[in-house]
C-alpha cells in the first residue's frame, strides 16, 4: 500500500486528513493512534474504497484473487460493532460474504467453518447472536472478515466497548492468526498497551485535520504473551507513544 500526500475534505468542507504519505509492506502490522476525530477511521475507509480520495494518491495492491475463491476483493473490514444478521446463526453470518462472490455452499461451509475454528468459536457455530457474549460477537466478525482470505484486513477498534481481560484474550488471538495467515492488518485503537502488544509498527496522528507525527517500529519480541505488559521495555515503548500524543493529540483522556 502506498500514499501520497493524501488527503480528504468532507462534504461540509471539513479537513479530515492532510498530507499522508504511508508505505505498507505484505505482511506488516500497523497500529493507528491518534485523538478522536483525527481521520484514523477515515484513512481505513479510503484503503478500503468505501470513500473517496479528495487529494493525493492511493494505491492498494492485495494480489491476486485467492484460488477457487470467485471474489476479487482481498481487503476484510471489522468495524466497532459485529454487525451480525440476528436471524442467522453464526455459521451463516460468516457464509454470507462467500454467499455474495458466488461460491458453491458446501464449499462455502467449509471455508466458513475453518475460520470459525480460527477464533475458537466451533462450538457455537449453530448459535445465534443473541445467545452471544460481546468479545464472541466480535469473533464472529473477525471469522467473517477472515471468510474471503483477505490480503488486507482493516480493523476499526474492534474491542472498544470491551472489559480488559477479554479485550487482552481477544488481542492474543489476534495476534496469533495475523503470524499463521501472512496478512497484512491496519488497526485502529486509542489504547497504547493494545498498539504495542498487536502491533510490529505504531503511528501517531495529529488531532484534525490528521497528519502522521510518529511512525514508530515497535522494538519489543516478535513473540509476544501477556505478561510483556509489565515489562521495562513495554513502558518504555508506551510512554514514547504516551510524549507524542501528548505533543500532538487533543486534551481528552488516552486510554493506555
Amino acid at each position: 500500500m502506498r500514499a501520497r500526500n493524501l488527503g480528504h475534505v468532507f462534504g461540509d468542507g471539513t479537513v479530515a486528513l492532510e498530507r499522508i504519505d504511508l508505505d505498507v509492506e505484505q505482511g506488516d502490522f500497523v497500529a493507528l493512534l491518534g485523538p478522536s476525530g483525527c481521520g484514523k477511521s477515515t484513512l481505513l475507509r479510503l484503503i478500503s474504497g468505501l470513500e473517496s480520495v479528495s487529494r493525493g494518491t492511493l494505491t492498494v495492491a492485495c494480489g491476486e484473487p485467492a484460488p477457487k475463491s470467485g471474489i476479487r476483493a482481498r481487503i476484510g473490514f471489522v468495524f466497532q460493532d459485529a454487525h451480525l444478521l440476528p436471524w442467522r446463526t453464526v455459521l451463516e453470518n460468516v457464509v454470507l460474504p462467500l454467499e455474495l462472490g458466488g461460491i458453491p455452499p458446501a464449499e462455502a461451509e467449509q471455508r466458513a467453518l475453518a475460520c470459525i475454528s480460527d477464533v475458537e468459536l466451533s462450538e457455537a457455530a449453530r448459535r445465534y447472536p443473541d445467545e452471544l457474549s460481546g468479545g464472541m460477537r466480535m469473533r464472529v466478525s473477525i471469522a467473517r472478515a477472515l471468510a474471503t482470505d483477505p490480503a488486507l484486513l482493516l480493523l476499526d477498534e474492534p474491542f472498544a466497548a470491551l472489559d480488559e481481560l477479554t479485550r487482552q484474550r481477544l488481542d492474543e488471538r489476534l495476534r496469533d492468526l495475523w503470524r499463521r495467515r501472512k496478512m497484512t492488518v491496519l488497526f485502529v485503537t486509542h489504547s497504547l498497551s493494545e498498539a504495542l502488544f498487536l502491533a510490529e509498527r505504531a503511528i501517531v496522528m495529529s488531532r484534525r485535520p490528521g497528519r502522521f507525527v510518529l511512525d514508530h517500529r515497535v522494538a519489543l519480541p516478535f513473540e509476544r504473551e501477556g505478561a510483556m505488559r509489565t515489562d521495562v521495555a513495554f513502558a518504555r515503548e508506551t510512554a514514547l507513544l504516551y510524549e507524542a500524543l501528548e505533543r500532538h493529540g487533543s486534551p481528552d483522556p488516552l486510554r493506555s
